[in-house]
C-alpha cells in the first residue's frame, strides 16, 4: 500500500471518499475516507490482549453510536503453547451507519500480532483486504513454530493483499522506555498500542479507553500510565505516519431516542432475570456450577445483591440446581445457569421440578458437542436434549432468545411462564449470544411486564374434607392456567406432601393408582400445551406477502438469516422470514403459517433438531441445512442457499402445479 493510495476498505459512499496529498512543504495531508461498514478482525496469541481490544473498541464504538455486532473467538485452553495455532485468540467487530445482523462472514481489515494468527485467519481475508501485522513477531523462532518455511513478509506470499508490517512491539518498549517497566511487563501493552492506532483509522472516542485503563488498574499506578502511553502512542503513530495515508469515518446509525449501551448476551440474559425479580416481587436465587460459556452470568448476578439476588456457587451442577429448585419451593424464583454437559447432570432434578410443578428457570447457554466437545464455541444442539432428556413423560416449555439484547426480554417472559403455570422452563442460550454484543436501548422500569399478578401464594385452605374440615390441596388447579397452588413453607395451616413420586389429584398425596398417573400425566401435558395461547402469532417477515420460499430459525440463527433474507430481497427475489422463539409449546398458528409456502428451509447449527420436531408435529417437507463448525452461519452462504430453493420452486412452478410445504405428496423435496 503507497501512502497516496487509500485502501477500498468497507463500502464507501461514492460521494465522500477521499485521497491523500502532499503539501506544497511537502508534509503528507492525511484524507478521510467515509464508509458505510467495516469488519474487523483482531488476531493474535491468547496472551496479547486480542479480547479486552476488541471489547474496549466495541465499547468506544457502541459509544459513537454506530450499531454493531461482535464475534469472539478463543480457545479451550487456559493458555495454549505461546505463538502456536491453538493458542490463536480473536475479536470480530462489524460496525455501520446503519442497521446490521451479523458480525460480518469475513473481515475487511485483519490485524495479525504474529504468524500464527496470520495463518489461522489470513484464508478469510478477501483479496485486497487490508493486513495490519507486529512485524516484530515475524522471527525465524515463531515461523518455524507455525510451519512457515519462509517469511511471508519477504517472500511475496501477502501480494493479494495490502500489507502493512509495523514494528509493534519494539515501538510499545520505546514508548514506555521510561515507564520503569521490565521488558516483558511492557510488551503486555502492545494491544493498547494497537486499539490507540485503530481509534486513531476509525475515529473512535478515546475518553472511554484512558478512564477504563484508570479505573482497571487504580491500584496499580504505573500499569496504568504504562497502557495510556502505550494508547496514545499508536494513536500518535497512527496521525504522524506516512503508513497510513487515510483514515475512515462510519457515521452513527439511526437509531430511535433512548438511552443505550453495549450489551452482551449473558449480561442481558442476567439483567433480564434482576429485572424479573423486581417485576414479581419474588428475590431471586441462582444455584450455580462454573461452566463455560455461562459462567458470566453467574458473574453478573453475584453483582446485583441490593436487588435481592443470592448467589450461591455450587460443589458440582447437581447440587446447583437443587439449592435453586429448594429456593422455589420456599418462595423465591429459583435459576440455574449451565450449558449442554451440566444439563445433563440436572436432568433427574428437571424432573423432580417437572413432578412438584415449582416455577424453576433453566438456562442453558449452548456450546459444542458432545461431552466436553468445544467448550469455547458455539452449537444448537441441546434442542432435543432440552425437549426429551428427562426419564417418563417430563414436559416443559423451551424458549430462545435470537440476539444478545433479546436474552433480556426472553428472561422475563421464561420468569412469567415459570411463575404463571408453575412449571420449570428451559431457556436456550448459544455461545455466540453469549460473548457477542450489540447495541441495546435500555427500557424503562415501567414499560416491563408487570409480574406480581403471576405469583399468587396461596394463603389459607383451598378445599374440604369429608367431614367439612377446611383442607389445604397442594394439586388443586387454576382452571384457566391448570397451575397448582403454591404454599410458602411455614404458612399456618398450609402444610402438605413434595417429592418425586407421584402425586393425587387434588390432594397430593402419594398415588400409585394407574387411572390418576394417567390423568395427571396427561394433564402436566396439558398445561405446557395450553402456554400457546398465551404467547402471540408467529413472527413472520414477508414485506409482499408472496413469497413462495420460508426461511424458519431459532435463537441465534436469526441474524444471519435476516441477513440473508436482505440479500436475497435486495436482488428483487422474495423470500419470507419465520423465527421461532417458543419452541415448546410452538405458537399456535405455526402450522398455518408453514402451509402457506411451497418451500420451508431450516437452518441450523446442529444435524436438523427443529426440522425434525417441524416434520413430526406439523408434517412438512423442511429442508434442513445444518452446520456444526463451532462458528455461526454466514449470511452469503445462506443466501445462495436461499436462491437454489427460490430457483427450484420456480422451475417447479412452471412445469408442475406447486406442492405446499404442508402437503404430504410424493415428489416433494426431502
Amino acid at each position: 500500500m503507497t501512502a497516496s493510495t487509500p485502501p477500498p476498505i468497507g463500502a464507501p459512499h461514492d460521494d465522500v471518499s477521499a485521497t491523500a496529498a502532499h503539501s506544497a512543504t511537502g508534509g503528507l495531508v492525511k484524507s478521510v475516507v467515509a464508509l458505510d461498514r467495516v469488519v474487523i478482525r483482531l488476531a493474535g496469541d491468547s496472551g496479547d490482549g486480542m479480547q479486552l481490544t476488541g471489547n474496549r473498541f466495541t465499547s468506544e464504538t457502541a459509544s459513537f453510536g454506530n450499531d454493531l455486532s461482535t464475534l469472539p473467538n478463543f480457545p479451550a485452553e487456559i493458555r495454549a503453547p505461546t505463538g502456536t495455532l491453538p493458542g490463536v485468540s480473536s475479536f470480530q467487530l462489524h460496525f455501520a451507519d446503519h442497521d446490521i445482523m451479523t458480525p460480518g462472514d469475513a473481515p475487511d481489515v485483519l490485524v495479525a500480532m504474529n504468524p500464527a494468527a496470520l495463518k489461522s485467519n489470513l484464508s478469510d481475508l478477501p483479496g485486497g483486504g487490508l493486513l495490519i501485522l507486529d512485524s516484530d513477531e515475524f522471527t525465524p523462532r515463531n515461523l518455524a513454530k507455525v510451519g512457515y518455511a519462509t517469511n511471508p513478509l519477504e517472500d511475496g506470499s501477502l501480494e493479494g493483499w495490502q500489507t502493512v508490517p509495523v514494528p509493534l512491539t519494539s515501538m510499545t518498549l520505546d514508548a514506555l522506555a521510561d515507564s520503569g517497566l521490565g521488558k516483558k511487563e511492557a510488551e503486555r501493552s502492545k494491544n493498547m498500542f494497537t486499539l490507540g492506532l485503530l481509534s486513531w483509522m476509525y475515529h473512535r472516542p478515546t475518553e472511554g479507553t484512558i478512564r477504563f485503563l484508570e479505573r482497571t488498574f487504580r491500584r496499580k499506578p504505573e500499569i496504568a500510565a504504562a497502557n495510556i502511553a502505550a494508547f496514545r502512542a499508536g494513536y500518535n503513530y497512527g496521525d504522524t505516519t506516512e503508513a497510513f495515508a487515510v483514515s475512515y469515518e462510519i457515521k452513527p446509525a439511526p437509531m430511535a431516542a433512548g438511552k443505550y449501551r453495549n450489551i452482551s448476551g449473558n449480561q442481558a440474559l442476567a439483567l433480564g432475570i434482576v429485572a424479573a425479580g423486581q417485576r414479581s416481587g419474588l428475590p431471586i436465587f441462582l444455584g450455580a456450577y462454573p461452566i463455560t460459556p455461562a459462567s458470566d452470568i453467574l458473574h453478573e448476578l453475584s453483582k446485583h445483591k441490593a436487588f435481592g439476588v443470592r448467589t450461591f456457587q455450587a460443589e458440582d451442577e447437581i447440587a446447583g440446581i437443587g439449592a435453586a429448585l429448594g429456593a422455589s419451593f420456599g418462595g423465591a424464583l429459583g435459576v440455574t445457569t449451565t450449558s449442554g454437559p451440566g444439563v445433563a447432570l440436572k436432568a433427574e432434578t428437571i424432573g423432580l421440578a417437572v413432578m412438584t410443578e415449582l416455577p424453576l428457570l433453566i438456562v442453558d447457554v449452548q456450546r459444542g458437542g458432545p461431552s466436553t466437545g468445544l467448550p469455547t464455541k458455539t452449537e444448537q444442539s441441546d434442542l432435543l436434549q432440552a425437549m426429551f432428556g428427562r426419564n417418563g413423560e417430563a414436559p416443559l416449555p423451551v424458549i430462545a432468545p435470537r440476539s444478545p439484547g433479546d436474552c433480556f426480554d426472553a428472561a422475563i417472559e421464561a420468569t412469567r411462564i415459570a411463575l404463571t403455570y408453575r412449571t420449570p422452563v428451559m431457556l436456550l442460550s448459544d455461545g455466540y449470544l453469549a460473548n457477542g454484543a450489540e447495541p441495546w436501548a435500555v427500557p424503562s422500569t415501567d414499560s416491563l411486564p408487570d409480574l406480581t399478578g403471576t405469583v399468587g401464594f396461596a394463603t389459607g385452605p383451598n378445599a374440604e374434607s369429608t367431614d367439612g374440615t377446611p383442607e389445604f390441596h397442594p394439586y388443586l388447579r387454576d382452571p384457566e392456567t391448570l397451575a397448582r397452588a403454591w404454599a410458602v413453607p411455614g404458612t399456618s395451616g398450609l402444610q402438605h406432601r413434595i417429592g418425586g413420586l407421584e402425586k393425587a389429584d387434588g390432594n397430593g398425596n402419594i398415588s400409585y393408582d394407574p387411572a390418576n398417573h394417567d390423568f395427571m400425566v396427561r394433564t402436566r401435558q396439558a398445561k405446557i400445551d395450553g402456554i400457546a395461547a398465551s404467547i402471540g402469532p408467529t413472527d413472520v417477515e414477508d414485506p409482499d406477502g408472496d413469497a413462495t420460499v420460508a426461511v424458519i430459525g431459532w435463537g441465534s440463527t436469526y441474524g444471519p438469516i435476516g441477513a440473508a433474507c436482505r440479500r436475497i430481497r435486495a436482488s428483487g427475489r422474495k423470500v419470507a422470514q419465520i423465527h421461532v422463539r417458543h419452541i415448546n409449546p410452538f405458537p399456535a398458528d405455526l402450522g398455518e403459517v408453514l402451509a402457506r409456502y411451497d418451500r420451508v428451509i431450516c437452518p441450523e447449527m446442529n444435524l436438523g433438531q427443529l426440522a425434525l420436531l417441524l416434520r413430526a408435529k406439523y408434517l412438512v417437507d423442511v429442508q434442513s441445512h445444518t452446520q456444526v463448525s463451532g462458528m455461526p452461519f454466514r449470511s452469503a452462504e445462506l443466501a445462495a442457499v436461499i436462491q437454489d430453493a427460490i430457483d427450484t420452486t420456480s422451475t417447479d412452478t412452471t412445469s408442475t402445479e406447486a406442492v405446499p410445504a404442508g402437503a404430504a405428496a410424493n415428489g416433494a423435496m426431502q
